[in-house]
């Protein structure tokens, strides 16, 4: 039995030749002993990265506005299933394939079981699903997956799909070769199946030689599961993004990142367990799955949902108060620092937020 991380994609790797970039990536983040995330690491000041709702209050209050104007939108169905995923009545749904994370999560919030959050239904025929009953929420709960829905609301991912495990293809002379894994814990380039061939060309099809480019075939499959979820509503991804074209002209290391104790990590395959591996979100290989409504960033999507009208009553707060430096002044320019890093075009300001809508 392995005790550590790289000695299982080791012993994996020795046993099954050469391993897909993307099993040892679902390895190094998500085993449910020796991956990344059961480890005690991730987002948060006392961990090893900060993401916009971990800065403070502001990005979730920007958030609840969009949530209750979607609502409004809708002609506020009861209930409203909100669905955040790495994470009438409202049913907030946390979505976390971590069991540690979401032991941790029943600690901090009052967690209602599942069949109470989304059934039961009050419905006879125990063959049919259970639809949750009216009139009864907030209700929370926490699920290692999306619920099957179908159901109106939002499914939220907030910087979920750059932690996606995904492949990874270079292109050489004699054609496209898999970036695999050896026992050896380096790289190994074998030709890459016609399936994988024949889905590169399309994406890149004038790829320089030795570019190297993402397959993201489960991002792919995790937003036609959350458009699945839906009867009524809208998909929101909020994460760094790209198109593929664009990747195969940049070095690999610049959209693919690791991340360990607020700074940068090493590379993808060094410390696996021990760091997190990220790697832009490709809007052309979603767009395959269903184009999106929209795509801005981060910054004009705040703005659209009241950004402006928060900080500017933070400044006014500040302004009046700032000569007492009362708690309510401190508070208001708290607030005023924080939009100014959620906006930040260098840095989380350059996320994109995706948008899809159902029907």
């Amino acid at each position: 039995m392995a005790v550590d991380l790289p000695s299982l994609v080791a012993q994996r790797a020795s046993r099954f030749g050469p391993l897909p970039f993307d099993e040892v990536v679902d390895l190094a983040l998500y085993h449910p002993q020796l991956g990344f995330y059961a480890a005690a690491r991730g987002a948060g000041r006392e961990r090893d990265f900060v993401t916009s709702p971990e800065l403070g209050p502001l990005f979730g209050a920007v958030v609840a506005r969009a949530l209750d104007e979607w609502w409004s939108e809708m002609g506020r169905p009861d209930p409203f299933v909100v669905a955040e995923v790495g994470a009438g009545a409202l049913r907030y749904v946390m979505v976390e394939q971590s069991e540690r994370l979401r032991a941790e999560q029943a600690v901090r919030l009052p967690l209602e079981p599942a069949s109470f959050v989304l059934g039961p239904s009050g419905r006879d025929d125990p063959d049919l699903a259970p639809l949750p009953q009216a009139g009864s929420g907030p209700l929370v709960t926490s699920l290692s997956e999306l619920p099957a829905g179908p159901f109106d609301g939002v499914v939220l991912a907030n910087e979920l799909l750059d932690n996606v495990p995904f492949g990874l293809l270079q292109h050489r002379r004699e054609g496209w070769q898999e970036v695999r894994v050896g026992h050896d814990l380096g790289e190994v380039l074998v030709p890459a199946a016609p399936a994988l061939v024949a889905e590169a060309d399309t994406l890149v099809p004038d790829a320089p030689e030795e570019a190297r480019i993402p397959l993201q075939r489960r991002a792919g499959a995790w937003l036609r599961s959350a458009l699945g979820c839906l009867r009524r509503g809208r998909v929101i991804v909020v994460d760094y993004a790209d198109t593929t074209p664009r990747m195969a002209r940049r070095p690999w290391t610049e959209w693919v990142r690791t991340y360990r104790a607020h700074g940068r990590g090493g590379h993808p395959l060094a410390d696996l367990g021990g760091q997190d591996i990220t790697c832009e979100v490709a809007v052309d290989q979603l767009a395959r799955v269903r184009p999106p409504v929209a795509d801005r960033a981060q910054a004009d999507f705040l703005a659209a949902h009241g950004l402006d009208g928060l900080v500017g009553a933070a400044r006014q707060a500040w302004q009046a108060g700032a000569a007492r430096g009362d708690l309510a002044a401190l508070a208001a320019r708290s607030r005023l620092t924080e939009a100014a890093a959620l906006t930040d075009p260098a840095g989380l300001g350059a996320f994109r937020v995706l948008e899809w809508r159902v029907p």
